[in-house]
């Protein structure tokens, strides 16, 4: 690789903002917080951007340039020390093999203060990895600890990076962001963008085909899922005068799909941007939600309780007949609903199982 550049916190700070001075105010209206709000997780899987000699392999030869969000980067050579930042990049990398020399660390689904999801701890133990370089930036990126790291290339296809990050970032080493919008790269397009990123395009592409394959076998031990219609709803027992629903185009609804069933017309025609990822409605429109066979989200016992004892929600059919499965908020299998090849890998089983007890209620 070209000589890496290595800066004080300082130096990126102005060299940030004499780039940001020089370009203007950006119109990308992203949010840098490490925590993903949402995702897409469509059937797509068509590489990403990217650019080599026609007459060379794409996979080997070098400049590749990979457009996105804010531009396009250009990876000299292979990279030899890749780092990652935010949303579970590092698992993409972990499960293709190679070790970065920083990411950040989990602030979502962590039992413990290691920084790590069950499936990257698991992965890295694997790898013979005892002691990883986590960056501890859940309150915003730590630029100083991702230039200490000394990467040759940064991944963040599933982050939520602002042109400002992208600025600071692209002073230490190129970077590779998401293509369109934060918080909205399908968990086939981030294998295919960090594997690009890496120099090893033909391994993302199988380790798409694998993880595939491995959701078919699985899903076919529970034939009762297909075809029944599913709707991703949040209900707040804090305030039940309204309820949140994933769409198809968030990786919790499109994960669903991928299992075989489907989304109700009832809410699927209320969509009016196809790439919105959710969006709420009034308990007086809890009609929406009469059609699915059963209803998934987060909660416990006694938001089904309290949901069920509301003179509006408790009428939605699912509810009456408990064909409802309610996913611990903060734990490891809450955190996979943003899915990667690792996360699905780990927990897939027991999604599964979970499932197919709530369809086992609908006959009872």
């Amino acid at each position: 690789m070209n000589t890496k550049r290595k800066f004080s916190l300082t130096t990126l700070f102005i060299s940030a903002l004499l780039a940001i001075a020089l370009v203007g105010c950006s119109s990308q209206q992203s949010n840098s917080t490490s925590s993903p709000p949402a995702a897409n997780n469509s059937a797509n899987t068509e590489a990403p951007q990217t650019e080599a000699p026609a007459s060379q392999d794409e996979n080997s030869q070098y400049p590749i340039v990979i457009k996105h969000a804010f531009g396009e980067t250009t990876i000299e050579s292979k990279p030899e020390r890749v780092a990652t930042i935010q949303w579970a990049n590092h698992d993409v990398a972990l499960a293709l093999g190679v070790v970065p020399v920083g990411f950040s660390a989990a602030n979502y689904g962590v039992q413990d203060d290691s920084g790590l999801l069950p499936w990257t701890a698991k992965k890295l133990k694997e790898l013979n990895v005892n002691e990883p370089n986590i960056f501890q930036d859940t309150d915003g990126l730590d630029f100083e600890a991702i230039s200490d790291a000394n990467p040759d290339v940064i991944l963040a296809a599933y982050s939520g990076i602002t042109q400002e990050d992208y600025d600071i970032l692209s002073q230490i080493a190129p970077v590779v962001p998401y293509q369109s919008k934060p918080w909205v790269t399908t968990w086939r397009e981030q294998v295919m963008l960090n594997a690009t990123g890496m120099g090893m395009k033909a391994e993302g592409e199988q380790l798409i085909k694998d993880t595939e394959n491995l959701v078919k076998e699985k899903a076919s031990a529970y034939p009762q899922l297909q075809g029944k219609k599913v709707i991703w709803v949040n209900f707040s027992a804090k305030d039940m005068s309204k309820f949140h629903i994933y769409t198809p185009a968030d990786p919790r609804g499109a994960f669903l799909i991928e299992l075989g069933m489907t989304y109700p017309e009832s809410i699927t025609n209320q969509i009016t941007d196809p790439t919105n990822f959710s969006f709420n409605l009034s308990a007086e429109n809890a009609d929406a939600l009469n059609d699915a066979d059963i209803l998934i989200g987060y909660g416990d016992e006694s938001l089904y309780e309290a949901v069920k004892a509301d003179s509006l929600l408790g009428k939605i059919p699912a509810i009456q007949r408990g064909s409802v499965l309610f996913i611990g908020d903060g734990t490891p299998l809450a955190a996979s609903g943003n899915p990667n090849p690792l996360s699905i890998s780990y927990t897939i089983d027991e999604y599964l199982e979970l499932i197919a007890g709530a369809i086992d209620k609908i006959n009872e």
